[in-house]
């Protein structure tokens, strides 16, 4: 059985978009929507304005991707019984675990994002890249600053990734994905592009909550005393469509990026494991290759 949701963490994480969209001023909105924002950063500053931030999650990705690999294999391990509810609990604890780096990885994403808003060409900007705006950050609020929405980081990462590998696990066996079926890419691609819309599903209010502590400051005044104060301040001001800012640029990419990259990895550890397969039956004895094999009886989900 293969669990391979554990593969994808470069397909979370917030887009350039949706952080603008998340944290703009109600009283004078910037972008009507998502297909405005967009023009508008084009416009404004150029196609690289989308692509602010980008050193961050660059940095970030590899030690991300190298926890989660391991906490969630040492997780099953552990767990023992490869099922629905294990892959949740396995996956929830990765997600866990992750935030050490991912909070300050986002931080300083938000951070480099929110600079220059609206110019071609930053007259003064207070950030060169990622490590400089998390070391000015550390200088100036120490390890709680660089730590910031830490807590909401966690609170939408635990059940976040439960939910991403629960509906990959479910996705699959229910849609029958095996090596002999012509539709496998078809129902890989689905059951990948979902498992993406679920978890933004039930995670997103918080994750508008998280951008918009992690920005509080950015122009020299904080708005927020927490989280709790945050909620209620926007709530106050922009109702419970708040907790939907952005939720549209979001899922216009979780889907094709979370399909292509299940898809892909899929058919990547399969062909590396038929691969494993034919080098052991080559090396053992021909005594042995005659024998019967045994049929599997565990059922899979690839």
């Amino acid at each position: 059985h293969f669990s391979l949701s554990r593969c994808l963490l470069g397909a979370r994480g917030s887009c350039h978009p949706q952080v603008r969209l998340q944290v703009q001023n109600v009283d004078k909105p910037l972008y009507r929507g998502t297909y405005h924002c967009f023009q508008s950063i084009i416009r404004q500053e150029s196609m690289l304005g989308l692509y602010k931030g980008i050193g961050s999650p660059m940095m970030g990705l590899t030690f991300i991707n190298a926890i989660v690999f391991g906490v969630q294999g040492n997780a099953m391990r552990k767990l023992g019984r490869d099922t629905p509810l294990n892959q949740f609990l396995a996956g929830a604890s990765a997600g866990a675990i992750q935030c050490v780096i991912c909070c300050p990885m986002e931080l300083a994403k938000t951070r480099m994002q929110m600079q220059g808003t609206g110019e071609k060409k930053s007259k003064r900007k207070m950030y060169k890249n990622s490590l400089d705006c998390l070391v000015r950050i550390y200088k100036r609020e120490g390890i709680r600053g660089i730590n910031r929405g830490m807590v909401t980081t966690l609170i939408r990462e635990t059940p976040g990734f439960g939910v991403y590998f629960l509906t990959y696990d479910v996705l699959t066996r229910s849609l029958g994905c095996e090596p002999e079926d012509p539709y496998m890419i078809p129902k890989l691609l689905f059951a990948g592009g979902m498992s993406g819309i679920a978890s933004w599903l039930s995670t997103y209010p918080v994750d508008v909550i998280k951008s918009r502590l992690q920005a509080d400051g950015v122009g020299g005044v904080n708005q927020y005393n927490g989280i709790m104060d945050c909620i209620r301040q926007s709530l106050k001001k922009e109702g419970w469509r708040v907790f939907t800012r952005g939720l549209t640029s979001t899922l216009l990419r979780a889907f094709p990026v979370n399909a292509t990259t299940f898809a892909t990895v899929t058919l990547f550890l399969m062909y590396m494991r038929e691969g494993e397969e034919c080098s052991i039956q080559d090396s053992e004895p021909q005594s042995v290759q005659l024998q019967p094999l045994q049929q599997q009886t565990q059922p899979t989900s690839m």
